[in-house]
């Protein structure tokens, strides 16, 4: 399995805070399955802003150390109308230098620029993945927007965690939507300690394959990611939009 989405690196956002918390991460990975992972830390522009050279000298130091699994080098960029011009200007990184671009968003609001943005970044012909789509409250409130950005192109990146409750009930909820519509093209952990969501995938995994299938689950973890490590496009199954029931529509017209 590939861990698409990691806050491995040490010392540089809010995940691994020393090497020995990354080589530990790293061990709990390797027995929860994942032979590969892709290092997301967050890049925020007057806040988190390793740029790509250091995060690469990073990189290739813990490549020296022979470790169990292989790493590649990108980025959770946060959401910013310079996403483009970042990645560019060789300050935030795509996924192993090829197209695909994860990007998170602000957790409770949805930026008014969302759709100027990602036309932005198609633009410059970069491939948007939008990072734990489930967590955001306004898309728990509002999951239309999630098919109509994956109708436009934006492929979804959900947390394994999210389908066990660990960002609550609405997040649950959604994450199990999400995937009986054909809605989610990646999983990932979206590590940041060790002796957390890494011992939980032997429980997970189950979960997951209750709900999609064997072959579908081995698409999510395995198939998709190797494919964006390529740089290769996939073909994506034809999503539906998730149905809210009546008394969800109503509360979300009560907060209108």
């Amino acid at each position: 399995m590939i861990d698409f989405h990691t806050h491995i690196l040490p010392a540089i956002d809010d995940g691994a805070k020393t090497e020995q918390q990354t080589f530990e991460l790293i061990q709990e990975a390797k027995q929860a399955g994942f032979d590969e992972i892709i290092l997301t830390p967050h890049y925020m522009e007057d806040y988190y802003e390793i740029d790509e050279s250091a995060r690469k000298n990073l990189l290739q130091k813990l490549v020296k150390m022979n470790l169990p699994v292989k790493l590649y080098l990108a980025n959770e960029i946060y959401f910013s109308k310079n996403i483009v011009n970042l990645i560019k200007s060789g300050k935030a990184s795509r996924i192993h230098h090829t197209p695909y671009v994860l990007f998170e968003l602000p957790m409770n609001s949805q930026p008014l620029n969302l759709y100027d943005v990602i036309y932005e970044i198609q633009r410059a012909e970069l491939i948007p993945i939008l990072a734990h789509p489930e967590r955001y409250t306004f898309m728990q409130s509002n999951p239309d927007l999630i098919y109509d950005l994956v109708q436009r192109g934006v492929l979804m990146q959900q947390n394994y965690g999210s389908i066990v409750g660990q960002f609550g009930k609405k997040a649950q909820k959604l994450a199990k939507n999400m995937l009986n519509h054909d809605l989610v093209h990646f999983l990932g952990s979206d590590v940041h300690r060790p002796n957390s969501i890494y011992k939980q995938i032997p429980k997970i995994l189950p979960k997951l394959e209750k709900i999609v299938g064997k072959q579908k689950l081995y698409q999510l973890t395995t198939q998709n990611p190797s494919l964006v490590l390529a740089g290769k496009q996939f073909q994506i199954k034809n999503p539906s939009p998730i149905k809210l029931s009546l008394k969800e529509k109503w509360k979300i017209c009560r907060k209108k």
